[in-house]
């Protein structure tokens, strides 16, 4: 069992306290079983898409255009409860690739991936509200402090690279509902938290030494050093936990080898001019520059060792993928910050021989109504809503579960977030009911109780 304590550790030697939380930061624990792939790239769809509009066709919507869905029906609370008329959708779907997986014309770039994904149709939360499903998404507790997927993952499995966070979160835009603590290393040793980056040249704050001289960095760095060991061997003499101040020398020595490693990560002049065009780093759309310098950075991530990465959307019309007005023109807008460059990405990745060790995961924290908000919105519908994964050793080219005539409930095969989340950490190699964390008397993990692994989509 992969477990660490949260209890004091007694009468303990400092070295072998730092020498502990060096492994903890650095060095990747053995797995549970073989593993397809070795690192995560999390493509999160901030504010729900619409998966009657992207990746789950409904003619039925076109032949019931316009009708009262109560008379046809049974129709839940909604958030708003503002509901209108049946909407078809304004996109048409065409199938894709050799197995003909009908896509959306939002997505026609990863339309020509299809044959890559693994598409889930049957997905469900357990929150209606952005904040906690949001919660629930990235964590498996709709409430605020668990340790994040990410945190997560990096703490079943270390980091490949003593040089960068295991677990990276690329933010263009506004953090998600819910803030930071979607990222949050919770009960776990602060070692795996998130650390938020910019898609720019900077990346995040204090990345530039400030002191004249590297001579002068390193003595401040050794005095810290020194005084925490100090207290270190208070805490380890039985004052109390050393696990936060292990965590806090880890993180200082970490951020004192990131001034180095950073800088050339977010460094793409070695990236070719028709790299960059193909990922959309020059389109047109401002938005869809950010988000393609997001996916080029990703792959650079994962080519370094980096174990995690998140992905958020740049928020240029405000509310993300949220339209409970406007629908066709926030989708449309949304679609073309992302498709070009996530079927880059998907492409680059093989290309580069990564594919097949990179997990990659589409998602929204849910889905949306197949009836009108008002006259040209969709509300929150956690009862049913599409997702997909590619490489990483899932079974591309596939479709799994199915939603009612309307998109509106699961009908067949129904998944919770619980088994998204063992399904990511089984890829991993990682046994979800054996990677837990003892906290306030009990052993914890990121399922809970729950989930299972969705062996569907596993190749």
């Amino acid at each position: 069992m992969l477990r660490q304590s949260a209890c004091g550790f007694g009468a303990v030697a400092v070295s072998a306290l730092l020498a502990r939380q060096q492994a903890l930061a650095g060095a990747a624990t053995a797995r549970h079983h073989k593993a397809t792939a070795t690192s995560v790239i999390f493509l999160y769809m901030d504010g729900g898409v619409s998966q009657v509009d992207s990746f789950d066709p409904k003619p039925r919507l076109d032949q019931d255009a316009g009708k009262n869905p109560r008379d046809l029906f049974k129709v839940d609370s909604t958030q708003f409860n503002n509901v209108g008329n049946v909407l078809p959708s304004p996109w048409k779907f065409k199938p894709y690739g050799q197995s003909g997986i009908p896509v959306s014309d939002l997505f026609p770039h990863i339309g020509g991936m299809v044959d890559e994904l693994a598409i889930v149709r049957s997905m469900t939360s357990e929150f209606p509200e952005h904040t906690n499903a949001n919660y629930f998404l990235h964590t498996g507790s709709g409430l605020q402090g668990r340790p994040s997927m990410g945190a997560w993952t990096t703490y079943g499995l270390g980091s490949e690279n003593d040089e960068l966070p295991g677990f990276i979160v690329l933010n263009g835009g506004l953090i998600p509902p819910g803030g930071l603590d979607n990222f949050t290393n919770g009960f776990l040793p602060a070692t795996y938290q998130g650390s938020v980056f910019k898609p720019n040249t900077v990346g995040l704050a204090n990345v530039k030494p400030l002191e004249q001289s590297a001579a002068v960095q390193r003595a401040k760095l050794a005095l810290a050093r020194r005084l925490d060991e100090g207290f270190a061997g208070e805490l380890a003499n039985g004052a109390g936990s050393p696990d936060a101040l292990e965590s806090a020398i880890a993180n200082q020595e970490l951020a004192f080898r990131m001034q180095s490693a950073v800088p050339d990560l977010l460094d793409l002049s070695a990236e070719t001019l028709r790299t960059k065009r193909a990922y959309g780093c020059e389109a047109e759309y401002p938005q869809t520059r950010i988000f393609a310098t997001e996916c080029l950075l990703a792959r650079r991530m994962v080519e370094r060792g980096v174990r995690f990465v998140e992905l958020t959307c740049p928020s240029g019309n405000g509310d993300r993928w949220d339209q409970h007005a406007n629908l066709r023109d926030g989708h449309r807008k949304n679609a073309l910050t992302v498709d070009q460059p996530i079927a880059a990405l998907i492409g680059d990745l093989k290309d580069r021989g990564l594919l097949d060790s990179t997990l990659l995961v589409w998602t929204g924290e849910f889905g949306r109504t197949p009836f009108a908000q008002g006259t040209d919105g969709r509300d929150h519908n956690p009862q049913a809503f599409s997702m997909w994964m590619a490489g990483g050793g899932v079974k591309g080219g596939t479709v799994t579960g199915a939603t009612d005539d309307y998109g509106y409930r699961v009908v067949e095969k129904k998944f919770v977030i619980h088994d998204l989340h063992a399904t990511i950490l089984y890829l991993l190699g990682l046994d979800h009911t054996q990677l837990t964390y003892r906290f306030s008397g009990r052993d914890m993990r990121l399922t809970d109780v729950y989930g299972n692994p969705m062996r569907e989509v596993i190749a």
